[in-house]
Formats: structure tokens, sequence, C-alpha cells
């Protein structure tokens, strides 16, 4: 009940909506389908929250079994008081409960222990007594392992230097010391190292620990750990010092000089280490969910249907590899042409040429570039192509993963006898097509939408990114007729062999023509089939609801609904008749809830409908820009490639995406990018810098004349 409670507590949720959540997924139901599907239950939370929820109590449970572990080893020495069980059973971080453990916790041999076990402990009270004459007091606990007055001194002072380590409220002090007061910096180790004077502001930095931003401690980490930068700390220690010796009535050299060896050996390295943690996993959460968000957006981007399109992949010495597919996405041609130096004249006149065949004889619409090596150069190319072709559009496409795609088992399964290089053209085409279809395909990880992904915790990244995979496809919906099992393997309830199977069962028997046909599917059970049936689609099925997000279980009740409305079919006589339903009448008579029935509705009024049509579509091009065609202030249209902490970087057509920095992005205060833009956003812009030598461009959203 405890959990229940602080669950409720801080994400401001009712308790019955917390237990209803956690009691439907240890029913084995999914996150997308509790969302969809069980909106009366949960009082309509979206999967955000139902996940936020399952999250929050495996790590509130986990830190109680803690809890009950240290009590208990605590309690089985006898040491366990009122007081400490009181802060054990408050902590809210399982780093306050390792602290509170601290001292009873059973340590390796240490010098403390042998000192200890020697008879030191009565001259360890006679330095903190500050008797007179104390090396003549130590001479009588002299013996074999100390051997001299000296030696048993050291020996008395290790114990208390271990004591005072331990000491819990020294420990939380000098840890709310660090994050209110203390300074990180980085200085310069290796510059020979940073070839790209990646790091270089980091060469001389020091910022507030308690200010320093998300993805500067994910720079200072990588430069650390390239060995670049070197990482520390820069505290008040005479503050700290004097708040340690306040511990003690009275004072000589040995207790001073137990206090720093406590102070800057043991406890300071421990909080720093702490803290560096704690910095990291926050910095960590920041990035994964700003990676997420982008990802959501990117997946999101709507697709281009009905197009014949020419997919790509630049590249310099290899050749370009082209590929064309129809409006389904199949194959149809593939070609490799040299349009780029260091090919020859007659061997980019030949580019030319074949291009241009390519296009007239498929009849293509678009072409799909690649925007990596070579990129800007292939478009320039295409460019000079296209002027005798009006009818005819480039588009730059992301191609982060398409390599890591194309070499996967998976694309030698759809294309065994095409080279990787072919293969990743076909994905370049296929991302312009249906962009959500192509980028399941690849492990998330490798689509660059991110920042520092390869810093953060690899098992949190995986997890939170695939939640957003299968949050999107389960919101797009899925056609079960057309879909890969790469694809339907997100959709709630399917796993891979199901998904496979799916594919295996329509290549046998045809395509599904109800969703009665996919219990059909072998290993596809009951509960299976509830958790996936309402986000397959059938387009062109016999029962119209089968193309909808209509869960089959509301099928008895569509049919109520539209006996009492008098529907026959989905004409614009019924449309009107849908949309002036009065919601609480009607879920009270058919036996629905409110939520249910106003999602039914939304369906039955645009069957079919995507989604994704709501965000902006991609930005066709049909010339080149270049950095010289660029001055201050002028305003030109671009699509938002990648959010980040510090900005957003936006395809205007050159060679390297230009950067808005967040001071760029409004008149008005902004805490951080993703609340202007996001990925897949066209928008306007105005230069603001353009850096000739570097080829970097500084763009606004705001004129210029309009920021202040």
């Amino acid at each position: 009940m405890e959990i229940i409670d602080k669950i409720t507590q801080d994400l401001n949720l009712k308790e019955s909506q917390i237990k209803k959540v956690l009691e439907l997924t240890a029913e084995g139901n999914t996150i997308p389908f509790i969302a969809r599907y069980r909106k009366e239950m949960t009082g309509n939370l979206d999967e955000v929250d139902i996940k936020a929820i399952i999250d929050l109590n495996k790590s509130l449970t986990a830190l109680a079994e803690r809890k009950t572990s240290v009590l208990a080893k605590i309690e089985s020495q006898g040491k366990l008081t009122p007081e400490l069980q009181e802060a054990i059973e408050t902590a809210d971080k399982l780093a306050d409960v390792e602290e509170l453990y601290l001292p009873y916790k059973e340590k390796r041999r240490t010098k403390a222990t042998i000192a200890r076990e020697n008879g030191l402990f009565a001259l360890a009270r006679l330095i903190l007594q500050n008797v007179p004459d104390l090396k003549k007091q130590a001479e009588s606990f002299v013996n074999e392992t100390f051997t001299t007055a000296e030696e048993a001194l050291g020996g008395a002072m290790d114990i208390l230097i271990e004591a005072l380590a331990d000491d819990t409220k020294l420990r939380s002090w000098t840890y709310n010391e660090i994050w209110a007061n203390s300074l990180i910096l980085s200085d310069v180790k290796d510059a020979e190292s940073d070839e790209k004077k990646v790091f270089q502001i980091y060469y001389d930095f020091s910022e507030r620990v308690s200010k320093i931003q998300g993805y500067r401690v994910l720079a200072l980490n990588r430069g650390e750990k390239l060995g670049i930068l070197k990482v520390h700390f820069e505290h008040n220690l005479d503050k700290m010092t004097r708040f340690f010796e306040a511990r003690f009535k009275d004072k000589n050299d040995y207790i001073r000089q137990v206090v720093q060896a406590a102070l800057k050996k043991k406890i300071l390295p421990a909080m720093e280490r702490r803290i560096r943690a704690e910095l990291t996993d926050k910095a960590e959460d920041g990035a994964i969910q700003l990676f997420s968000d982008n990802l959501r957006n990117l997946l999101l981007i709507p697709p281009l249907k009905g197009k014949m399109v020419l997919g790509f992949d630049p590249a310099f010495r290899t050749g370009a590899k082209l590929a064309v597919v129809d409006q389904t996405g199949k194959l149809i041609a593939t070609q490799v042409i040299y349009p780029v130096p260091p090919a020859s004249r007659a061997k980019i006149d030949q580019a030319k040429a074949d291009l241009a065949n390519l296009i007239a004889d498929c009849a293509i619409e678009v072409i799909a570039i690649g925007n990596g090596t070579a990129s800007r150069e292939s478009e320039a190319f295409v460019a000079e192509v296209l002027k005798d072709f009006p009818g005819v559009s480039y588009v730059i496409v992301n191609e982060s993963g398409a390599s890591v795609y194309s070499a996967s088992e998976l694309a030698r399964h759809e294309f065994p006898e095409l080279t990787v290089e072919k293969r990743s053209a076909i994905s370049i085409a296929r991302r312009l097509q249906d962009p959500l279809a192509e980028l399941v395909k690849i492990d998330p990880k490798s689509i660059g939408v991110g920042q520092y992904q390869h810093d953060v915790s690899q098992k949190k990244l995986a997890e939170n990114l695939d939640f957003v995979v299968e949050t999107v496809v389960n919101q797009v919906g899925v056609n079960v007729n057309t879909a890969s099992p790469a694809l339907l393997s997100h959709v709630s309830g399917l796993n891979k062999t199901i998904s496979e199977n799916i594919v295996k069962y329509r290549e046998e028997n045809g395509r599904l023509t109800s969703r009665k046909d996919i219990q059909k599917v072998p290993r596809l059970g009951a509960k299976a089939f509830e958790q996936a049936a309402g986000f397959l689609r059938i387009p062109n099925a016999d029962n119209i609801l089968d193309n909808t997000g209509v869960h089959p279980e509301s099928y008895g009740a569509v049919e109520k609904l539209f006996s009492l409305l008098e529907i026959t079919e989905l004409d614009d006589s019924a449309q009107a008749k849908l949309r002036s339903v009065d919601i609480e009448q009607r879920a009270a008579e058919i036996g629905l809830g409110q939520e249910t029935l106003k999602d039914i509705i939304a369906d039955l009024l645009k069957p079919g409908r995507d989604l994704r049509d709501d965000f902006a579509a991609p930005q066709l091009r049909q010339d080149v820009l270049e950095l010289a065609d660029l001055e201050i202030g002028q305003q030109l249209e671009g699509t938002v490639r990648n959010v980040v902490d510090f900005g957003a970087f936006v395809d205007i057509g050159l060679h390297e995406d230009g950067l808005i920095h967040i001071s760029q992005m409004s008149s008005q205060f902004v805490k951080h990018p993703s609340q202007v833009v996001a990925v897949g956003d066209v928008v306007r812009v105005w230069v603001s810098k353009i850096d000739q030598e570097r080829e970097k461009v500084n763009l606004s959203l705001v004129a210029l004349n309009e920021l202040n």
C-alpha cells in the first residue's frame, strides 16, 4: 500500500488508476492495449502515464526490498534503533539507504580493522580526549604489529579516520554542500587526440554542480573516457574542514590530520563519485527522453503515398547505387552510376544519361537522396538532370542506420541476390514512401536523431526507444496484408515468431480478408488476438470495421449503435448522424464506456485514417542551394533533422545542416528547443551567421530585427 501511495503522490494520479493499471499489466495486457481499449478502467491514461506507473512501481518495489534486507542485517547485529529504522524506511533513494547502511556493512580487512585487533581503540579514545603527551601514552600500545609509538598513533588515527568517514551525518552534509556550492571543472589532458577540436570548449571549463546541463555532463564524460579531458571538482575546503572539526570539543594536530584524511581521502572521493553518477543518470534520462521524442516525431513523418521513387545512395569512388521502387515499395530496378569526381568527365556524362533514362523509363516522380557521404555533390548532380524533368522532385532523406539494415539478416532475407549498397538504396527510397515501416527494421539506436546516445545506458536507451516504436506502430495501425515481420513484431501482443507466421500464412493462403482470419495463424492464441486485433488493419475487408481501430470486442456495440441511428452504410447521412451523437445517452443505451464510444465514432468518421497525415509532409526540392548563395538575414525554408539540448539542426539544402541555437528560437525565453520545434517540422528560418571557412551556417527562427 505504501508503494501505491508513493506512486499516487509522485505522478499526481488517483489510487484507483494506479491499482487498475498494475492489475491489467499483471493479467498480461500490453501498454498500447490498455491505453486504447481500457480507458474507462484507467481514467483515460495514455501510454506515457501507464509506462510511468509500471516503471515507478518496479523501482519502488526494488527499493522496498533493499530496505527490508538492510533493516534485517542491522537488526541481526543488535544495532537497529528506532531513529535509524525510521531514517531507512523514509529514504527516497537507494543511494541514501546504502549511506545509512554503510557503518554497519561488513567491510573488507582495513588498516583500521588491524589497529582495532591490536588494541589501539583505547589509544584512539585518548586522542579524542586530547590527553597530554600522547606520544608517551602511545608507547604502552607498542606490539609486534605496531613496533613504535608513531606506528601505534598512526593505527589509532586510522580507526578515527574510518569512523569519521562512516559518519552518515557528515557524509550527508558534505553531499549537500557539494551539490549547492562546489564546481565541476575540466582541463585539457591530450589536445592532440582531439583532432577536430570537438571538446575545445571544455579545455578550460568550470560550472557549478547544481547548474551544469545534461549535455555538458555527457560531453565531459566522453572527453574524459577518450583521454582528452581531465575532470575534477573544486570545493570550499576551508568551510568543510571547519564543519568537520566542529564535531570535536578539543582539537590537536592528530585530530586535524584525521579530519583532513577522512575528508580528502575518504568522504570527498565517495561523494564525488556519487554526485557524478547522479549527474550522469540525470543527463542520461534527459538524453534518452530527447532521443525518444525525436524518434517519435521521425516515425510520424507522413508517408509519400502512391509515388514511383528512385532511391539514390551517394558515394565518391565506388559510385552511387540507385534503386527504383513502385508505389507499393516493390523493387523494379537497380543500377550503379558514377555522378561525381573522382569519376572522369565521360563517366559523369554517362551517369547523367543513365539517370535520365531511368526517370523516363520508370516514370519516376521523386528521387530520395541519402544524406551521407557525397550527398550534396550528388544533390547538385540530380538537380542538374532534373532541369529536363520539371515534374520530378528530389528529397534529402536521413539515411542513418541504412547501412545497418542493409547488412542485416532481414535485408539478406528480403534481397539475397543484391549487394549491401543496393539494399541501402532500396531502404532510402522506402524511407520516403513509408518512414515507419522502414525504420522499424533498424535498431533505433542507429537512427541519428539524438545526442550522446552511445554514451548513455544502452539497456535503458533500448527499453525507452522500443517503447516509442511500439507506441507509434500501434497508434498508426498496421496493414496485416502488406506489413513486414519487423513491423508486425511491434504490434501489441505479437512477437517475432507470430509475426513471421502471419507473413508465412498469407504467402501460403493469400491475403487475409477479415480479422477472423488472423485467428487461423499458427501460435496466435486468444490472448495474442485480443491484444493485437484492434491494431491490425485489413483494407477492403467485407466488414468496414476490420479497417478501423474498433476492437472486435466492440463490434456488437457498433451494430447496436447503427440500429439506434438507423445506419446501413457509412454515407454522408450516416456521418452526419455520428457527428451529432449524444455520447452520454448512447453509451448508456448500448452498454459501452463513453471514452470507448468517442474512439469508435472517430474511427467510423475516418475509416482507415492514418494519424501521420496530420504532420508536415516531406519537403520536395528541384534545385540546389550553395553556401555562396546565402546572405545574412535571408529567409529560407527547411526541415528539422535533429533536436538537441542546445538547439536544432535544419536541412536548408546545404552540405551541412544549419544550426538554430536555442537563443535564436524566440524573442522570449525558451527552456528547451523541443518546446518550439520537432524532428520533421518544416520551418521558416533566417540566416544569422555564415562561416565560409568551416562551411557552417547559423539560423534563426525569428527575423533578426525582432530578436532582443
